[in-house]
């Protein structure tokens, strides 16, 4: 079996030779060009799983050869060089469609593991939109397509992806196939929800700690970046993130190192950064409310997740895969869903997206005879019809009622919740549903 061969696009000789020589070490071949037009000419005629380019050569840069692949070769990881602390360029490159990027002067170990991830996409089945379709990402509609194809695309690159979307669209779901998609598939996937952590927590949260560094630390931490390693850190609802953190964050991103508190070292991490949140970055930017520069670094590649109410014609195959789930968790039949069921369906704003479907359909496979789900069992609010004020008393005092007249008939049948339901004039499901809603013991 041949080697797998690299190009290195250099004009300075001694760091060509020092590529070189780090991938004879790996058992990797490689050849050289020292020009642009060189480049484009051994890429043209040569076979390469990989292209190491400079960001200046003498007739012209590493986008202009990065531009030029893009069209001819498609497939083909290129990572650029870049001079050290050249955050604008980096951030050109990866928006350019570069696999990644490595500054100089080279960290030999960064390079080794650039090169390793690199190696993997060329070995594993191209990632497309049929693949990425499954149970977890349902639906054909036009802006369904677009993100399969999106997911596939940016899961090759190690470009930061910011995935925008509403409350209960699935951007957890979006990056874990970004992950699952990418030559990091092996490795972690950590998910950390930013506004779940408390303030105080969150910089040993993030970094780790040296035991003894402060009080409580009774022993070393490797904390959430570090335990990231080889993988991808979610960032979900970055937007909560407080300004001394996101300042922090940013050195890490650039510098790809980490501190932990009581250390006095930088560690080296490799890792790949995903954010999400349903709020407006942009408008919070100009409040001044979140770091410009962070923006820029994170949100290099942005993917929108469309809302439901703007696919409707998907909530046919959900609504059908979520009930047969539920089903499947109670060990009963599916329930059919009539017509007028899912019309209703298609036809409500479901302003919680994915969430509030699932919500809405577990409730009626609760309350329904079983057999079938009509529009009576969905109890779909429509817009304005929240309650007005003391609207809530009146829900208390419904519920009051209600949980006595359950503890009464649990009484009456010595807690026989099939003999109960009788006694009620529901079905046993329902009552279950409402003990549990209730809270009742």
């Amino acid at each position: 079996m041949a080697k797998p061969r690299i190009l290195i696009v250099d004009d300075e000789p001694d760091l060509v030779e020092l590529i070189e020589l780090t991938l004879s070490r790996m058992d990797l071949t490689s050849a050289a060009a020292y020009t642009l037009a060189d480049a484009r000419k051994q890429l043209q005629s040569g076979s390469f799983e990989l292209c190491l380019c400079d960001m200046r050569l003498p007739d012209g840069d590493g986008l202009d050869l990065l531009e030029w692949a893009q069209t001819h070769k498609p497939t083909l990881p290129l990572a650029i060089i870049t001079a050290h602390g050249n955050v604008e360029t980096a951030v050109r490159a990866l928006k350019g469609g570069a696999f990644d990027f490595v500054s100089k002067p080279l960290d030999l170990g960064v390079l080794r593991r650039l090169v390793m991830r690199a190696l993997k996409i060329s070995d594993a089945p191209s990632a497309n939109s049929a693949t990425l379709r499954g149970p977890l990402l349902l639906g054909d509609s036009a802006p369904m397509q677009q993100l399969r194809s999106m997911i596939a695309r940016v899961g090759r690159s190690q470009a930061p992806v910011h995935i925008a979307g509403e409350s209960g669209t699935g951007k957890e779901l979006v990056a874990r196939l970004i992950h699952q998609s990418g030559p990091r598939a092996e490795g972690p996937f950590t998910a950390v929800n930013c506004g779940a952590i408390p303030s105080e927590l969150m910089e040993s949260e993030f970094f780790g700690h040296k035991r003894g560094s402060f009080t409580g630390a009774v022993s070393d931490s490797r904390g959430l970046l570090q335990s990231s390693e080889g993988g991808t850190l979610f960032l979900d609802e970055v937007a909560d993130l407080p300004l001394h953190m996101q300042v922090k964050l940013l050195r890490v991103i650039q510098e790809k190192s980490v501190r932990p508190i009581g250390e006095s070292q930088e560690v080296p991490l490799d890792i790949r950064v995903l954010s999400a949140t349903h709020r407006d970055l942009r408008a919070l930017v100009a409040e001044g409310r979140f770091r410009e520069d962070l923006y820029y670094r994170i949100n290099v590649i942005e993917l929108k997740v469309p809302a439901l109410r703007e696919r409707p014609g998907d909530i046919r195959e959900l609504a059908e895969h979520l009930l047969e789930r539920l089903a499947q968790r109670a060990g009963t039949t599916t329930p059919l869903l009539t017509t007028a069921a899912l019309q209703a369906l298609q036809a409500h704003g479901f302003p919680g997206n994915v969430r509030e479907l699932e919500n809405s359909l577990e409730r009626a496979f609760t309350l329904s005879d079983g057999q079938q789900i009509d529009t009576g069992d969905l109890q779909l609010r429509t817009d304005g019809s929240e309650d007005d004020d003391g609207g809530d008393d009146l829900d208390d005092q419904l519920s009051s009622v209600e949980r006595d007249a359950i503890v009464r008939a649990l009484q009456q049948s010595r807690y026989n919740k099939t003999a109960a339901a009788k006694l009620l004039g529901i079905s046993f499901r329902t009552l279950r549903y409402r003990i549990k809603k209730l809270g009742i013991e």
